[in-house]
């Protein structure tokens, strides 16, 4: 494995109290008052700044990320998610679905194209478009020759938009690759229980893309 380069730079994130989609604020509120022990924040990014890999999803669940604080963590995504990542070698340790696992990204970072979690699972338009500033830092710490696997068509057309790339130029598609903006987009089907228990997505399919990752990093 090449040896990691990590870069100085933090990228910008969003405050605990982030003001800047109301919706979500107001969501965040009520999810607080029923739930104080739960994060209930703008989820950050998880991994080392300036790993050649950056994962992007969605959105944090409201069960998962929005009460672990951890991407991924805690409901049945991270288990597909997580699971191949230490398969391939960008983790190490043991996934327990709770931050404090001692679970270790390695040249691997993971953030979502929204960082709140939004009500019933869908974030709007304005809400995608507005967080988007905090992407595009983290698209900016990728070092020279880094790559992007894209969880889901919203996640992937979002990565395009924060890198000044026509869709056109880009389409989403399962396995789909691309040369975009100087890094090399990875695409694939959200690692979701939805998607997995329907077959739209194999642990195989899911495993084939971060083949693909691991033989272009090297």
């Amino acid at each position: 494995m090449a040896q990691q380069v990590l870069s100085a730079v933090e990228p910008a994130a969003p405050s605990r109290d982030c003001p800047l989609c109301p919706r979500l604020v107001a969501f965040r509120e009520e999810q607080r008052a029923k739930r104080p022990d739960w994060h209930n924040a703008p989820v950050a990014s998880f991994g080392e700044v300036g790993s050649r890999l950056l994962i992007v999803g969605l959105a944090p669940g409201l069960q998962g990320a929005n009460r672990t604080g951890r991407p991924f963590t805690g409901d049945y995504a991270g288990e597909l998610l997580y699971a191949t990542l230490i398969k391939f070698g960008f983790a190490e340790g043991r996934f327990e679905a709770r931050p404090d696992d001692g679970l270790r990204l390695i040249d691997a970072r993971i953030a979502n194209a929204v960082r709140c979690v939004p009500p019933q699972n869908k974030p709007e338009p304005v809400e995608i478009r507005t967080c988007r500033i905090f992407l595009e830092s983290e698209l900016a710490a990728l070092p020279d020759g880094g790559a992007v696997v894209a969880l889901g068509r919203i996640a992937h057309e979002s990565v395009l938009r924060a890198l000044g790339v026509p869709l056109k130029a880009a389409p989403f598609g399962h396995a789909a690759e691309h040369e975009v903006g100087g890094v090399a987009l990875f695409d694939s089907y959200h690692c979701s229980r939805y998607n997995t228990n329907t077959g739209v997505l194999t642990t195989p399919m899911f495993e084939a893309v971060f083949a693909r990752v691991r033989s272009y990093l090297g």
